[in-house]
């Protein structure tokens, strides 16, 4: 140890720490700032001399708070126990993103570029770990480098996978190819498991430099083609929270069926009110009716929504697996809920002809589509119409008499519904929102759970009028929160990077195209774009590369605004019944109503969006392997048959081409593209022939064939059916002979 002790030190965040925890401790501030100002690693009891910590229960709470922070990747503890500043000994923390080859990338948390870990680190660790690296240099292809120094948290407590038996030994070799070291079973722990099937295994002993994961399996799913697997392979190689755990079900258990009428009391009773809910054909769910009128000044909108908050409190079983879960997740023919079924399709659901709670956003909208003002209010109502968008669209845009007359009760305020969305929609269309054309698609499956067709979803004014709906009741409730300076989950939307702004401003000129607003275009800019291609032939081309130009949206109590929406204020109101954000954002509304202080702090506002964004993020991708390996499955009738097809992807080692009528992505991979050398050019999203000056572009209709799909990898390739014509009048590129690429 040190002989120079360090000085007393103040924290300058005790105020703070003290109105959050009833026995605060020193804040993460105080410990960077000491030991930033020390310019030295110091002990355990060097910093808890200078921080004033003192007795056992603080010393605790304080060693707790190291190790946070010691994961986090804020310190690092050397082997002579000494705490340090990771960025001072330079050290890099983040996540490890694994490769099927063996080796990987550490993705930074500060942002800065991505660390190369070659297969020799990449032993002791797995994909998912968050680690703390030392970049080392440059690798053979100039990228950065580095050497795993230690282990933060492991990704990776439990593995899908297939159970494999050899040489009296068994194996779990992971349906995730970026966990590259398959699972090694002792003898006894493969619970009765028979070679191929799918199993999980949990990993009793993580791998290190020197011995791979040990593991046991502790479920055997079944077959690995059984109908249905591909979700069940999903929802645990996700970690997706899908078993209700104890407690949950029996508080949701506790409530009945119907409202009770004290709950009823003190609300605004809306029960004659002709609210209906407008949704798809399939749902079960439904978090929102609508009900519109004329008040003389304009529109006189009604959002009602479920209010989960009044059976899902704070704290409860309900709220933390609510919270674990963040959302509900969709498969094809399956869901997982985010609440209980007794909630979610029950006593939450706002079903027809039954009593319900409900939290209304009022707003008044004017002729030109301003909402003038607004209201939240708790209410009680009564659904008077369950209504698809098939139905409405029958009503409203085809005018079905049969129909018309079946719902003549409710017309007048569907009509005023339809005129005040095509009021509504103008009026975001003035303002410059971002409105991407792209397909989307819906599978129908036979009855042994396999896909029959895939179909294009047809959005109609029905879609549209309820979304429009939905936006100004989140718009109302961003507003409302503002005003009120509440830390709540606001839904954001961060326009293009510097580097994204440069190459999508390179690609547009190439095609004679530019993009307004110089170095901070805004969504209108976008939209004027949208508009003025909408009839040319490489539009689709066109809004694929507008919409990779932008971020993803996340939640934040950092509201920066929405870009592509183009509102300054959002957030998400509309479904508590299937995103945790909305359910904080009814509890945060209440408490305004009530006059009460929120019961939300901003670092906690920030962890949430942090972790709902990563919920959502691990459902669309749970979703979309789900859907891909069923396209693959579907795939395997069709291998040797010829689509037209257009290319969705270029990358430097072949084009992604989805088919025209099937709605299915595969592979053309360079090699089978012709006897050429091909370059590929990313600014252009193009690979381009160097002898026949053949393009490969973004957009491009090809004519292909199914040479062969993988089940395992989720994989189809193609490959061309007709070649593709060269540039028209672009001379051949010149240059020193190379290899030559053969079929």
């Amino acid at each position: 140890m040190s002989t120079r002790k360090p000085r007393s030190f103040h924290d300058p965040m005790a105020n703070r720490e003290a109105t959050r925890y009833e026995f605060p401790v020193p804040s993460r501030e105080a410990v960077l700032t000491l030991l930033g100002e020390q310019g030295r690693p110091l002990d355990y009891d060097e910093i808890t001399t200078a921080l004033g910590v003192e007795g056992e229960r603080d010393r605790d709470a304080f060693g707790r708070r190291l190790r946070a922070m010691e994961r986090d990747g804020q310190l690092l503890r050397n082997r002579r126990g000494l705490y340090g500043l990771a960025q001072k000994m330079d050290m890099v923390s983040g996540r490890v993103t694994g490769h099927p080859d063996g080796f990987g990338f550490l993705i930074p948390d500060d942002g800065s570029p991505d660390l190369f870990l070659s297969p020799r680190e990449m032993r002791g660790v797995l994909h998912r770990d968050r680690v703390m690296a030392r970049e080392v240099g440059k690798d053979a292809r100039g990228r950065r480098e580095g050497t795993v120094v230690e282990v933060l948290e492991r990704g990776n407590k439990t593995v899908v996978g297939r159970y494999v038996r050899a040489d009296q030994m068994g194996f779990v070799v992971p349906e995730d190819r970026r966990l590259a070291q398959d699972i090694v079973l002792p003898s006894g722990q493969a619970l009765d498991a028979r070679d191929g099937q799918i199993v999980v295994a949990e990993i009793t002993a993580q791998p290190t430099r020197r011995t791979g994961p040990v593991g046991r399996v502790i479920e055997v799913l079944g077959e690995h083609l059984a109908p249905g697997m591909e979700i069940e392979v999903a929802i645990r190689k996700h970690a997706i929270p899908h078993v209700w755990p104890d407690g949950v079900e029996e508080e949701a258990g506790r409530f009945t069926p119907e409202v009770p009428a004290d709950a009823k009391q003190g609300r605004v009773d809306l029960r004659e009110v002709p609210l209906v809910t407008i949704d798809g054909e399939d749902a079960r769910d439904f978090d929102d009716a609508v009900f519109c009128e004329r008040d003389g000044k304009g529109w006189r909108l009604l959002v009602a929504i479920a209010d989960v908050s009044h059976y899902v409190r704070p704290g409860s079983a309900l709220d933390r697996e609510a919270h674990a879960r963040g959302n509900s997740v969709y498969f094809p023919r399956q869901v997982i809920p985010m609440l209980p079924e007794a909630l979610s399709n029950g006593l939450c659901s706002i079903n027809p002809q039954v009593d319900r709670l409900c939290m209304v956003c009022e707003a008044h909208i004017s002729p030109s589509g301003v909402i003038r003002d607004y209201r939240f209010f708790e209410g009680v109502m009564n659904s008077k119409a369950r209504l698809t968008y098939t139905k409405v669209a029958a009503i409203l845009v085809d005018r079905d008499e049969e129909l018309r007359a079946e719902y003549a009760a409710l017309l007048p305020q569907l009509e005023e519904l339809h005129r005040l969305f095509h009021v509504l929609h103008d009026a975001r269309l003035k303002r410059g929102a971002v409105d991407f054309d792209l397909p989307e698609t819906r599978i129908v499956f036979d009855e042994h759970r396999k896909i029959r067709k895939i179909l294009p979803v047809e959005r109609n004014d029905a879609h549209r009028l309820i979304e429009e709906c939905m936006l100004a009741a989140n718009v109302c409730a961003a507003e409302l929160l503002k005003k009120h300076k509440v830390p709540a989950p606001y839904r954001i939307h961060e326009g293009p990077t510097p580097d994204k702004l440069s190459n999508l401003r390179e690609f547009l000129t190439e095609l004679g195209l530019s993009l307004g607003g110089g170095d901070e275009p805004q969504a209108q800019h976008y939209a004027r774009l949208i508009n003025a291609v909408e009839k040319r032939s490489d539009a689709r081309l066109i809004h694929t590369v507008l919409l990779r130009s932008l971020s993803q949206a996340m939640y934040s109590p950092d509201n920066i605004g929405h870009f592509a929406l183009g509102y300054p204020n959002y957030t998400h109101f509309t479904s508590p019944i299937r995103r945790y954000p909305d359910l904080v954002v009814h509890r945060s509304i209440k408490d305004i109503l009530a006059g009460r202080t929120s019961t939300i702090s901003t670092d906690q506002a920030m962890e949430l969006g942090r972790h709902c964004s990563l919920t959502e993020r691990r459902a669309d991708e749970a979703t979309r392997e789900v859907v891909r390996w069923l396209k693959c499955e579907y795939m395997m009738d069709h291998v040797g048959a010829e689509f037209d097809g257009i290319i969705s992807g270029v990358t430097e080692f072949g084009v992604f081409v989805e088919l025209t009528e099937l709605y299915v992505d595969g592979l053309v991979h360079i090699t089978a593209l012709g006897n050429d050398y091909f370059h590929f050019d990313p600014k252009q999203h193009r690979l381009l022939g160097d002898r026949t000056r053949v393009s490969f572009r973004l957009g491009d209709k090809l004519r292909v064939r199914v040479a062969r799909v993988s089940l395992d990898d989720m994989k189809i390739d193609f490959e061309l059916a007709e070649q593709p014509k060269a540039l028209a009048g672009a001379p051949a590129r010149r240059g020193p002979k190379k290899r030559r690429v053969r079929r």
